[in-house]
């Protein structure tokens, strides 16, 4: 379960994951604060929160834990690196997005039908820019040789990334080097373009998400 394309983060991290992947799934979309959301995502999920992931009997919520129960459903996919020293670095970075750029998400809620212009951002928000761009150059630097990717192939970091460089894209954030290459190559996936797209036909407005 999914909330809104066009805001919700989380609920895109486990979803571009699958369909990289080659996961196949089923999605149900519940939009974000209406006023029957808590009572429909109570039967789902024990925080009240999207996304879920629902296999047979086992309910997982969380996005970095939905990631990690797939990692270890599928491990022929090789949704993390393989090497042991990339793969701890992948699962740091990981963490670090899960639980950090509190500045970042507060200033620049994720929004894909909107494109602002204004870069007047708090010295909060500089800090986690160049956090995150300092990250994908070293990774990129270090692990990045083997395809276009913060570890050459796409894998559970790059999920937990992907919102950021929408979030980048929507505020217009200047990127170069090594960053900016990274950040197209996101862009350019087939299943993100498909979230875009999909963004585009909803009609929920947030006024929260609309800065």
């Amino acid at each position: 379960m999914i909330g809104n394309k066009a805001y919700s983060s989380w609920s895109l991290r486990p979803w571009l994951l699958m369909r990289q992947a080659g996961i196949e799934f089923n999605e149900t979309r519940l939009p974000l604060y209406t006023t029957n959301w808590h009572e429909k995502i109570g039967e789902y999920s024990p925080t009240g929160k999207v996304p879920v992931l629902v296999d047979g009997t086992v309910s997982v919520w969380e996005s970095l834990a939905i990631c990690e129960y797939l990692a270890d459903k599928f491990p022929e996919l090789g949704l993390w690196p393989a090497a042991s020293g990339a793969r701890a670095v992948a699962r740091a970075i990981s963490a670090e997005m899960h639980s950090g750029f509190s500045d970042l998400r507060a200033d620049m809620p994720m929004n894909m039908r909107r494109r602002i212009e204004d870069k007047n951002y708090s010295s909060g928000v500089t800090n986690d820019i160049a956090r995150v761009v300092s990250i994908w150059t070293d990774v990129r630097s270090r692990f990045g040789g083997g395809g276009p990717f913060l570890f050459g192939d796409f894998s559970i970091a790059d999920a937990m990334y992907a919102p950021v460089v929408s979030r980048f894209a929507t505020y217009a954030v200047e990127l170069d080097g090594a960053a900016a290459r990274y950040a197209q190559a996101i862009l350019k996936l087939p299943a993100l373009r498909s979230w875009y797209c999909d963004a585009q036909l909803e009609t929920e407005v947030i006024a929260s998400y609309e800065l």
